[in-house]
């Protein structure tokens, strides 16, 4: 009875590691999906919004086509060059993300 209950508690043991493990797969899958659709918005909107094709917004050009950058543009452009990348504006936004997620509890 004993062996018994002992083998029981590792089947046990075993099934909550492995549900467990299939719940954070699952979980980091969809925060991959997640951020790809992200992605894929961002590279859509930005390369609507860059009207002369140069990789890079104006403030201007932020205002017509990303609104959000407009308004964030001084944070985003932190080195004063007038203009944003889009490695600059995910990485901003990343940033924000990461500040939001320390504020939870």
């Amino acid at each position: 009875m004993q062996r018994e209950t002992m083998t029981m508690n590792r089947s046990h043991i075993c099934f909550v590691a492995l549900s467990a493990s299939l719940f954070a797969f699952g979980a980091q899958a969809q925060d991959t999906s997640r951020a790809e659709r992200m992605r894929a918005e961002l590279d859509q909107r930005f390369a609507a919004a860059d009207k002369n094709g140069d990789g890079r917004l104006s403030a201007d050009e932020a205002k017509q086509g990303m609104p959000f950058v407009h308004r964030q543009f001084a944070k985003i452009d932190s080195a004063g060059e007038g203009s944003v990348s889009k490695a600059q504006i995910a990485a901003y936004v990343q940033a924000m993300a990461a500040e939001r997620g320390k504020s939870r509890p």
